[in-house]
């Protein structure tokens, strides 16, 4: 189950049987990441225990040391019981130190070891998710989750665990010394847990859900402005700085709010933890005045049951503290295990077939496709696409022509039909057997980061730099590449951002064709390109797309013209097939539109 509601909007109010399945889902991702590290984590759970044994002797030490050592030194004049108590004394105190500090450094490279794995999994499952996913759920919110998700755990595993597991020993060993030194103050500990659970469950209820609520507003709060940033170019030309501030605002308001009202949960639960200890520390010393008059229990015992009873709610004070780590790590964890146990819709064949030799036909059999819950897209298409041919989808926007095309990469996985490469049903194909026979290039050209030559060779990694400027010869790009400040090895810097748009395109189908698919798929790929760019380009097509099939989605129709073939889309069903010729000559869609197209140009 995810986080994510229907408009891909986070949610933060969930049923009683929601909340169970989300904790059940963080606590199967938590026993997964402890599971290799196991032993790691016994070793250092004993280092703890002997710690927290040796800081819980102190007290008693003290109390032994007032009620033996310190008589037999004033009546006796007998150092030796005296002696003895404060050499154990601070054996014990730096023996516990050391202890600590070792604790520190295991506890530290564990949860750095947790961590790691974790942060691995993020970036590598979001990234084995299909298309449909990421169409869903947006850049921010996995942003979100590598982040201030991935950081609330970080702070619990850095500082809150060590406050939990310490003080949780510290607070069992030092009832258990309190009950071995006085049964009866041992008592009076027991009632003061009454309303120290209480307080507790009473926190733990209402701070579960806002801490949830708080790590849904954070999450908005990033995807707004990670939103923002990458669209700045929308934003300032249409000018809509003001109305991002006063969205920004408003989240930043409703994250201001959820944090204030944890603040005022925290200034209930820690003052009670204070007023709980104080009045349980005076009910110990007033019962333990009367049993000193009336000589039942010695001074020193007192005074180590008052240390003993100071102490034990000492964590308890710190955990709450661990609780405010806690709460948002565990929203955190449950959006973390909610992405990282979405499965893709698209998935790998458990026994693949192997493709040596693709030759490159496309058939749809009886393929009927729609998106989630919206309505159907493709009703039911049969369409055979021979290897070596070059077919042209036209049609009005929202026809299926990029839906027919997505389908033939495989990024989404028809509804019911298939769709075959060479008689091999694409979802039996291995991925590298797919993604080699077949490449697509859209109309957004995406580079990375890197040089020039980097991003064509994206398309052949094992290609030497002959065969990359070969590529950019090709598609007639490498005549401007040439022209920038280092040539191939030029920075193209974020997204692209030192070259134009169709130089963009232009790099992105050299990268293509560098990758030498038997199926090249065009989605208004030179929708881009200037004129002299696009006829340069057409020109390239006509040479690199011979023996190869080809299927070209164009606004253009001059880009058209090199197809073999034509279709005409309209609501999912191809109304028109044939050449361009014959269609043209023709009274249909297509000569309406090449006839519009022509009139255009007088």
């Amino acid at each position: 189950m995810s986080v994510v509601g229907v408009e891909g909007e986070e949610r933060d109010d969930f049923t009683r049987g929601e909340s169970r399945q989300m904790r059940a889902r963080s606590l199967r991702l938590l026993g997964s990441l402890v599971r290799p590290v196991r032993a790691r984590v016994i070793l250092t759970m004993f280092v703890i225990v002997l710690s927290t044994a040796l800081q819980v002797a102190g007290p008693a030490l003290i109390a032994y040391g007032i009620d033996t050592g310190l008589p037999a030194l004033l009546d006796e004049n007998d150092w030796m019981p005296i002696g003895l108590i404060v050499g154990a004394y601070l054996l014990t105190g730096i023996s516990g130190a050391a202890f600590i500090a070792l604790y520190q450094v295991m506890s530290a490279r564990l949860s750095q070891a947790i961590l790691l794995d974790l942060r691995k999994r993020v970036f590598l499952h979001t990234q084995r998710l299909s298309l449909e996913f990421h169409e869903s759920y947006t850049s921010g919110r996995i942003i979100a989750r590598q982040t201030s998700d991935l950081d609330s755990i970080r702070e619990l595993l850095d500082s809150g665990l060590n406050q939990l597991v310490s003080g949780m020993l510290y607070m069992s060993f030092t009832a258990a010394a309190l009950v071995l030194l006085d049964p009866t103050s041992g008592l009076v500990l027991a009632v003061s847990l009454v309303p120290l659970l209480l307080l507790t469950r009473w926190f733990q209820v209402r701070s579960q859900k806002l801490f949830r609520y708080t790590r849904v507003a954070s999450a908005r709060l990033i995807v707004h402005f990670v939103e923002t940033m990458t669209g700045i170019r929308a934003v300032k030309a249409f000018r809509k700085e003001p109305r991002n501030a006063v969205q920004f605002g408003d989240h930043v308001e409703e994250y201001r709010h959820a944090n204030a009202r944890v603040i005022r949960l925290f200034g209930i639960f820690d003052p009670g933890l204070v007023l709980i200890g104080n009045v349980t520390v005076a009910a110990v010393l007033v019962v333990g005045g009367f049993r000193i008059v009336e000589g039942s229990l010695a001074v020193g015992a007192l005074l180590g049951i008052l240390l003993y009873t100071r102490r034990f709610f000492d964590p308890a004070e710190e955990m709450a503290m661990f609780y405010n780590s806690y709460q948002g790590a565990a929203a955190a964890l449950e959006k973390i295990s909610g992405v990282l146990e979405e499965t893709p819709s698209v998935a790998d064949p458990t026994t693949p077939i192997d493709l040596w030799k693709a030759r490159g036909t496309v058939h749809f059999d009886r393929v009927r496709f729609q998106y989630a819950q919206d309505e159907v897209v493709l009703p039911d298409l049969e369409l055979e696409i021979p290897a070596g041919q070059t077919i042209a989808l036209v049609g009005t926007t929202g026809a299926g022509k990029s839906t027919l095309a997505k389908l033939i990469a495989r990024f989404y996985d028809p509804t019911s039909g298939a769709v075959t490469l060479d008689g091999v049903d694409l979802r039996k194909l291995h991925p590298k057997d797919l993604r080699r026979a077949i490449v697509m290039v859209t109309q957004e050209a995406y580079l990375f980061s890197g040089t020039v030559a980097d991003n064509i060779a994206l398309g052949n990694p094992q290609a030497t730099r002959d065969q990359i400027v070969d590529a950019a010869k090709a598609v007639g790009a490498h005549e401007f590449i040439e022209s920038l400040p280092h040539g191939y090895d030029t920075d193209v810097n974020k997204r692209g951002g030192r070259v134009s748009a169709g130089q963009r395109q232009l790099i992105s189908f050299a990268r293509a064709f560098l990758a030498d698919p038997v199926v090249l798929i065009l989605d208004e790929a030179t929708a881009s390109l200037d004129i002299p760019s696009e006829r340069l380009v057409q020109q390239a097509l006509n040479t690199l797309l011979s023996d190869r099939t080809a299927v070209i989605i164009a606004h253009r129709l001059s880009t058209v013209a090199i197809a073999d073939r034509v279709l005409v889309m309209e609501h999912g069903r191809i109304v028109e097939d044939g050449t361009p010729a014959e269609l043209i000559a023709g009274t249909g869609k297509f000569a309406q539109l090449h006839a519009a197209w022509r009139d255009s140009l007088v």
